[in-house]
């Protein structure tokens, strides 16, 4: 698919999917970015990128319900013209322990998962009236460890991007006679969290690793791009976590 003049909806524009912007500005897309809280952060993000060339607009939503959803993918289809691609980065990243778990924190970790769910019903349906062969793209992502290697104390979060991954799989079959294709990336440990310390990021995050690395924000930014312009890959969740699915508990 041709990127170029092309709009892209961006949910989570913190870190990564602020990289993720900036570089599918740079090759010329319109950038809606819908953020929940960061209004100053949004607002300078969509002026840097009408800074490069294209229209960018930030608009403010919890999408926690079908018309929050469908009203702001209407007021970036307004500014930047019909929606091509949709990337939801958005998440909490919340510590969860078993002896604190209950009713709220289910429901609290598994909103992510009914926001991608929303996104992704009402992108698609706009995706549809779109020119083929391929209509749309959606790019999801989810966490290296949402299979079959959960960590402790995540146990809502990881469920979610679970579903995700799972959603995955099942939208790509559902949208695949629409020319819609449905992808995820699931990073590893990639830019530390301010709550945790430099030092037990390296021994404790980092050090678990095969690589011994982070995973790297250019190489998920460049899978992006891949992924975006792909007419063929559907239904794939690629990780991009420095092997570290390969020692789920560590390595000695």
């Amino acid at each position: 698919m041709e990127l170029a003049g092309k709009t892209v909806v961006l949910v989570g524009t913190r870190r990564i999917g602020r990289a993720i912007a900036l570089r599918l500005a740079g090759l010329g897309m319109q950038v809606g970015v819908i953020y929940r809280n960061s209004r100053q952060a949004a607002e300078l993000l969509a002026e840097e990128i009408r800074g490069i060339g294209p229209q960018a607009i930030a608009v403010q939503s919890a999408l926690t319900t079908d018309d929050e959803v469908t009203s702001s993918l209407q007021a970036i289809e307004t500014a930047c013209g019909p929606v091509h691609a949709l990337i939801n980065l958005a998440s909490d990243y919340e510590k969860t322990p078993l002896q604190t778990l209950d009713a709220a924190a289910w429901d609290a970790g598994m909103a992510a998962a009914r926001v991608d769910y929303l996104l992704s019903l009402h992108a698609a349906r706009r995706m549809r009236l779109n020119p083929g062969p391929t209509r749309g793209q959606i790019l999801k992502f989810g966490d290296w460890a949402a299979g079959e290697t959960p960590y402790r104390h995540y146990l809502p979060y990881l469920t979610a991007k679970a579903a995700i991954q799972f959603m995955t799989r099942a939208l790509a079959v559902e949208l695949a006679g629409d020319g819609i294709l449905v992808n995820t990336i699931a990073p590893g440990p990639t830019v530390r969290p301010p709550e945790i310390s430099p030092e037990v990021w390296a021994a404790e995050v980092v050090a678990r690793t095969p690589l011994r690395r982070e995973s790297s924000v250019d190489d998920i930014v460049e899978l992006a791009v891949t992924l975006l312009k792909s007419d063929t890959i559907t239904g794939e969740v690629i990780r991009v976590d420095s092997g570290r699915h390969l020692a789920p508990g560590g390595l000695d």
